[in-house]
């Protein structure tokens, strides 16, 4: 995830308790890595859920630059992880279309 979009901000491992463990709202964590083909393809798809979503933040974890994945088993890229009250609650790993994150998402969501 490119954090370009203003309503993505890329967390680090220095970063990550702060903005996601300690959010008042659900985090969903993009963990990708720039080499990574089928991240590219969820790009803008985690943009516009971005944009689209209020009742979730979201945030960007580059996996070539920080451990934080290794503690919540992320093992392949892209992996989202939704976070809710500081604990993980969603990991979907892959390329998948919009519509289906938002389901899976809403779903998560209660």
């Amino acid at each position: 995830m490119t954090a370009s979009s203003a309503q993505i901000t890329a967390v680090t491992d220095d970063t990550f308790a702060d903005v996601v463990l300690a959010s008042d709202q659900p985090v969903l964590v993009d963990f990708w890595a720039p080499w990574c083909g089928p991240c590219k393809m969820v790009d803008p798809i985690v943009a516009q859920i971005a944009e689209e979503r209020a009742d979730l933040r979201v945030v960007s974890m580059n996996t070539d630059e920080t451990i934080t994945g290794t503690t919540y088993r992320v093992l392949g890229v892209p992996t989202l992880l939704l976070f809710r009250g500081g604990e993980p609650v969603l990991q979907l790993t892959g390329a998948r279309p919009k519509r289906i994150l938002d389901e899976e998402l809403d779903r998560a969501l209660g």
